[in-house]
């Protein structure tokens, strides 16, 4: 298992892959300290739970018990249990109430991170963040009992709005490479709909700007639906046409600015322990850019998937990180000290460039590499 630092969480490392709730939905108490105590020995240390289910609480509270240190729980404010089912709402009574339930069930006195239940919607964003809600959830952290604020959004509009408010450490969001093609939306439902990808497309500019602003503000990104609730694994409700396996999923997620952590669903500890060999499978199984590259009505070309088939340089630049962070900066039209630090982190940079054109053969999206190292030596100095 790898690592990553949720960079505004008191440098809070979370695993790579991590844990949704759903697959612990239906278990017993038996069965779901085997999977969770199973996820453990993988490495596994991160777990959303957006449900406000009693019992999945009071398991949960069973399987970290003796292990709080061990794991990092993201839990959700407004997402409540009334009358035996799930509700979000924005009551700030009913939030705080939920809250102490949580605490209690779980035997623990604080959350790592206390995530806003998901806003999608312009009206629903003003309420919570310009109203009681958010004064709230402020008051949590101001107090120890939730450690880092985050909020869970489908929308890039809304998310956006969310980070540049200075106040989120850590965004819950709905990334795949089906879903970075549509435009913003309130209806998380329009994500799914397949006549939405009948003419193609290209990466949505939103999102794009959304990704790279967290990145540049080092607000960490946990990804939800990274396999489009299973239609991306199946080439019959792929809206490409063509299904992606797991890893490639997987793969797709971790290479986009910001992300720190992409939250599984399993059902099962052999999906689970089938996830964990990302770690293990070759270059090539997860590589999404075979997929990707072949869906012609799909406008990719020129853009950098930051897939890495430009690999290997002969001279060790890392060129799609160095397209990552030049793509930052020509966002923001500065250079970001943030940003400037992790360029010069890097072994080689694109100064060192000597045109050779391997990386653009090898470029499944016809990518101007060398005239991006051109640029980015010229931004950076070096």
């Amino acid at each position: 298992m790898k690592y990553r630092e949720l960079r505004r969480c008191s440098h809070l490392k979370v695993s790579e892959i991590s844990l949704g709730c759903e697959g612990f939905m239906e278990k017993s108490r038996e069965e779901f300290l085997e999977m969770f105590g199973r996820a453990l020995e993988l490495g596994v240390n991160f777990i959303d739970m957006y449900t406000p289910n009693p019992d999945f609480r009071e398991n949960m509270g069973a399987a970290i018990a003796g292990r709080r240190n061990e794991v990092v729980l993201q839990g959700h404010l407004g997402s409540v249990w009334e009358n035996g089912q799930y509700l979000r709402t924005r009551d700030v009574q009913k939030t705080q109430s939920a809250f102490e339930d949580q605490l209690k069930r779980l035997g623990t006195d604080y959350l790592d991170i206390g995530m806003i239940h998901y806003v999608d919607g312009a009206d629903d964003f003003e309420k919570v963040f310009h109203g009681a809600f958010i004064e709230y959830c402020k008051k949590l952290k101001a107090e120890g009992r939730i450690r880092c604020l985050g909020m869970s959004s489908h929308n890039p509009v809304i998310a956006r709005k969310a980070v540049e408010t200075g106040l989120i450490d850590v965004l819950m969001f709905s990334v795949n490479a089906a879903y970075d093609m549509q435009p913003p939306t309130e209806d998380i439902e329009e994500l799914f709909n397949p006549e939405n990808y009948k003419n193609g497309g290209s990466i949505d500019p939103e999102r794009r700007a959304l990704y790279e602003l967290c990145e540049r503000e080092g607000v960490a990104i946990d990804v939800m639906k990274a396999f489009g609730g299973g239609d991306m694994l199946k080439e019959e409700l792929s809206p490409f046409g063509a299904a992606f396996n797991e890893y490639q999923c997987i793969d797709y997620c971790l290479t986009r600015p910001g992300v720190a952590a992409v939250m599984a669903g399993c059902r099962s500890i052999e999906e689970l322990e089938k996830l964990m060999r990302y770690y293990e499978v070759s270059r090539e199984e997860k590589d999404y850019s075979t997929v990707l590259s072949r869906i012609e009505k799909f406008q990719l070309k020129g853009n950098c998937m930051y897939c890495g088939h430009c690999a290997p340089c002969p001279v060790g630049i890392s060129v799609a990180d160095v397209n990552k962070y030049l793509n930052l900066v020509l966002a923001q039209g500065e250079v970001p000290e943030t940003v400037a630090d992790h360029y010069k982190a890097l072994a080689h940079h694109a100064s060192e460039c000597i045109a050779c054109g391997s990386c653009e053969r090898n470029c499944p999206f016809a990518v101007g590499v060398v005239e991006k190292m051109k640029k980015a030596a010229e931004v950076f100095g070096y």
